[in-house]
């Protein structure tokens, strides 16, 4: 595609709680949400992309360098391929956005699960 992709505010695919802002093959962009019993992603690494987070609502801790990190609203955070790396919710709901980039089958996890 190379044309400018647009997804207004409030569109995008539901898949659960979360929406689908992209799925093109340089970036998959989701807003991802959970409620504060939502107990995290473990540790972690992706060989072939980067992964990024922006937080929009809620504290989560990320898993940076081995150690765990607390951010709130306005953190980003982008995690480079082949580096250990997780979240989990600091007992609130979360909301963030996430980007994998390039496209890495996320969101087809994600409708499969």
């Amino acid at each position: 595609m190379d044309e400018p992709f647009f997804t207004p505010a409030g569109e995008g695919e539901r898949i659960r709680q979360h929406r689908v802002l992209a799925e093109l093959p340089q970036i998959e962009a989701l807003e991802l949400s959970f409620g504060p019993d939502f107990e995290g992603v473990d540790p972690h690494t992706h060989p072939n992309h980067a992964d990024s987070f922006y937080v929009l609502e809620g504290e989560v801790e990320f898993l940076e360098g081995g150690e765990w990190r607390r951010a709130g609203p306005g953190t980003f955070i982008s995690v480079p391929p082949n580096v250990e790396h997780g979240f989990r919710p600091c007992g609130t709901s979360v909301r963030v956005l996430n980007f994998h980039t390039p496209h890495a089958g996320f969101i087809g996890r994600l409708r499969d699960g």
